[in-house]
């Protein structure tokens, strides 16, 4: 069948056996989304927020380009597609789930990160002033001149979490890592000048790049909100894939690491039992004085052994 073909690994043959390998990961993997969860739920730190500041916060509040809920589409489904699509060609799960694996880990990583220094830093976005003021009548302490909001709690609550960008931060995580696997599969790197490959490497980091641009078209966050967003996303993809996979310019960059050792420790099994591997010969011998036949090993193994034997 070709589930037992030497490098032919299915969900069928290694489904189990990869799940039980990486049981705690996902386990792991999960705790991360909780506590993102309860990350945001807290109220985050109010800054103070002065008479004499609103003149940067003063932007019109605007609708968001990409949606909070096209981010994961973008940074997650799309590339789990790109893994599938190549499982299906080529059969080989340790690819898939390592994938899948590695770029929800590169995601829910950002995400905790993110959502930790949105709460602590507290860094007011671009539209406070009509967050905290939506009638536009500001109202400020007589002795500390800072804000006195009548807005909605909720509002004011998110407008209390420029810093970082979260939407940059999950795109450059997930796309990232797609551009990194991407890289590796086309092999980008294998110093034969193919310059035009670098063009489907960079095509997931623009795409993320145009996501953080939107974020301050839409005066929801300051540019150095998406630049840090930017960094934090694309070290944590760098970490998580080459946790699974080796350097695009590596010789076995196709593939992750756990497939290689895999297929080189089932290789080196077939080769340390040659029996399993070389069908035993046999020859038909008639026999006249008998009336019948018998049958004659002629395998050159067991030859020798009986060679052995009579010396």
């Amino acid at each position: 069948m070709a589930d037992n073909q030497l490098g032919c690994y299915t969900i069928k043959s290694h489904g189990t056996k990869l799940a039980r390998l990486h049981k705690y990961d996902w386990i792991i993997l999960l705790l991360l989304a909780l506590i993102d969860g309860l990350l945001n739920l807290i109220e985050p730190f109010h800054r103070f927020v002065g008479r004499d500041m609103m003149t940067d916060l003063r932007y019109p509040m605007k609708g968001n380009t990409v949606p909070f809920w096209a981010v994961p589409l973008i940074g997650i489904v799309l590339p789990a597609a790109i893994f599938g699509g190549i499982y299906f060609k080529q059969k080989n799960f340790y690819d898939l789930h390592h994938g899948i694996l590695g770029i929800l880990y590169s995601v829910l990583i950002t995400a905790v990160i993110t959502d930790a220094i949105k709460d602590g830093v507290g860094r007011p976005r671009p539209d406070f002033f009509w967050r905290c003021f939506p009638d536009g009548n500001d109202v400020y302490d007589n002795i500390t001149t800072g804000v006195i909001c009548h807005g909605e709690k909720s509002v004011i609550k998110e407008g209390h979490k420029s810093f970082p960008s979260g939407h940059t931060s999950w795109s450059f995580a997930g796309l990232g890592f797609l551009a990194w696997y991407l890289a590796g599969k086309i092999t980008a790197f294998d110093r034969k000048g193919h310059v035009a490959k670098l063009c489907i490497v960079f095509l997931p980091l623009l795409t993320a790049a145009l996501v953080a641009v939107s974020r301050v078209d839409d005066y929801w966050h300051h540019w150095q909100d998406v630049f840090t967003g930017a960094i934090i996303g694309l070290t944590v993809a760098s970490f998580c894939y080459l946790q699974f996979f080796p350097y695009p310019y590596d010789a076995d960059a196709f593939w992750p690491h756990a497939y290689t050792f895999q297929l080189a420790e089932e290789r080196s099994s077939r080769n340390a039992n040659p029996y399993s591997v070389r069908p035993t010969e046999i020859e038909t011998v008639s026999i006249p004085a008998h009336g019948g036949v018998t049958l004659r090993d002629t395998s050159p193994i067991l030859d020798n052994m009986e060679s052995g034997r009579r010396l």
